[in-house]
């Protein structure tokens, strides 16, 4: 988080188990803040984590505030996708860690109807796996981007809706 203060912004760690429950609480902590970084891991636990805290709902009041940025990695950019569909061969969508859910989520947070792949082709543990998942996407023709380590996805939301 260093590297995001050195920019200007204020940021702090943050783990949503800590706000499961407490909605309100998580939209007060995200109101103190300019915006988040979500970090990799299993997207359909994250996306448990981001349910059982709110943190879905919350999300749709971030999108409207001009003065707020996501950044993430790996699971961080898969889970704005409309679906999770796209990463379900490389992410075990049964990893239930939070005994309030028990079947997978599948809903993204739906910025992109299209799927957003990392590590392709990167020297990452999952980037075979990756390789797997957009020969998938071809073959059902669903629409995605492919991301290696290293590169930037930059997507500008400040447009009237």
């Amino acid at each position: 988080m260093l590297f995001l203060e050195n920019l200007g912004f204020k940021c702090e760690h943050l783990d949503l188990k800590d706000y499961f429950g407490k909605e309100e609480f998580l939209k007060n902590k995200l109101d103190e803040l300019d915006g988040i970084w979500v970090c990799g891991g299993n997207t359909f636990v994250l996306r448990q984590a981001m349910k059982l805290s709110g943190f879905d709902t919350i999300f749709k009041y971030l999108l409207k505030r001009k003065d707020f940025f996501w950044g993430g990695y790996s699971a961080g950019i898969c889970i704005l996708c409309d679906s999770l569909k796209y990463i379900d061969q490389v992410d075990d969508a049964n990893n239930f860690p939070y005994k309030e859910i028990n079947i997978p989520i599948y809903e993204g947070l739906g910025i992109f109807n299209y799927a957003l792949l990392p590590h392709y082709k990167s020297n990452h543990e999952e980037s075979e796996l990756i390789e797997k998942e957009v020969e998938r996407c071809i073959k059902n023709k669903w629409l995605f981007k492919v991301l290696k380590d290293g590169e930037v996805f930059i997507f500008d939301n400040n447009f009237e809706k």
